[in-house]
């Protein structure tokens, strides 16, 4: 049975009726000040139209009411609209600090996803309702774009960097999941699924699931794989810093500069370990380019996200 034609996509997160409200005020005010120019340019053209061949018009030298009024509305205008968007934009680019973490990868032509505690899906993503979800979100060979229209969420998914972006879903359902940057020839098949259930049933269901190993024990493992844990000791006195408790803290490079260690600045150093180098080490540890791959990148961040100092004692014996 034919429902009608939806102008919006439902809304189905906490930011969601923001963003429309936004959007809608944007239309309000172009449509607005569109018809006043059409009206006014159709007004004067017949106003002000010549009558006679030899007709001269009048000479006008300004009003300075007018030239304030047209200039202070506008610019009043103009600075809600950025202040609005502003405060839409910066909320939407910091996640809660509670949110729940998720890892994405993009790959030609699917979307890989992995839960904290291990359980991982593809083109699909199970989530609670009313829980926030920070996704940290990369690709394994071209840009693609991860696109909810329901929760008003898209972020790029560039290879060699970590996008994020999060949501709060508000009622449980499915919602379709695209990607919108051009990928390659299957791109219109890379879709997906965000499935948000009630808190019960989502634990319901990671409990049905397959036990997977979690991204930071994942870390952990491969951290020993590749011989890490013989240079980075706990205490810093190994050819290597310390990563206990490295993440989210500034680190001073032999040139000075101060940079945070954060996603990025932990992929780098280990696919380019001689762009930016500690201070106080030598520029010795060799690449692991090629030898790991996206997903074991986010696993060895998820490990040394985890590395507290409540884990110092345990890291060490």
């Amino acid at each position: 049975m034919w429902t009608g034609v939806r102008f919006l996509p439902e809304r189905a997160s906490t930011m969601a009726g923001q963003v429309d409200a936004l959007l809608f005020f944007l239309l309000a005010v172009s449509l607005f000040f569109a018809g006043l120019i059409f009206v006014l340019v159709t007004v004067f053209a017949v106003k002000y139209r010549r009558r006679t061949r030899d007709e001269k018009p009048r000479a006008i030298h300004g009003s300075l009411p007018l030239e304030l009024v047209w200039t202070i509305i506008p610019l009043g205008l103009a600075m809600v609209m950025f202040a609005w968007g502003a405060w839409v934009y910066f909320t939407l680019s910091s996640p809660p600090t509670d949110a729940m973490e998720v890892f994405v990868v993009g790959k030609q032509w699917m979307w890989k996803l992995q839960h904290p505690d291990g359980q991982r899906e593809i083109n699909e993503l199970h989530v609670p309702v009313g829980r926030a979800v920070k996704l940290t979100m990369t690709s394994e060979d071209v840009i693609h774009s991860f696109f909810v229209p329901a929760f008003r969420i898209k972020k790029d998914v560039v290879p060699g960097r970590y996008n994020t972006a999060w949501f709060q879903a508000t009622k449980a359902g499915e919602y379709r999941l695209f990607c919108t940057q051009y990928c390659g020839t299957s791109h219109a098949e890379m879709m997906g699924r965000i499935v948000v259930m009630e808190p019960t049933a989502f634990e319901a269901w990671l409990r049905g699931g397959v036990p997977g190993e979690s991204p930071a024990a994942a870390g952990a493992r491969l951290f020993q794989q590749l011989g890490c844990s013989g240079c980075h000791l706990p205490d810093g006195k190994g050819r290597g810093p310390s990563l206990v408790s490295l993440f989210g803290k500034s680190v001073t490079l032999t040139t000075k500069q101060r940079v945070l260690a954060d996603e990025s600045y932990i992929r780098e150093s280990v696919l380019d370990p001689e762009a930016k180098t500690v201070a106080g080490y030598a520029p010795i540890m060799p690449t692991f380019k090629g030898l790991i791959n996206e997903e074991g990148l986010a696993q060895i961040i998820a490990y040394i996200k985890s590395l507290g100092p409540e884990q110092k004692a345990k890291v060490e014996r």
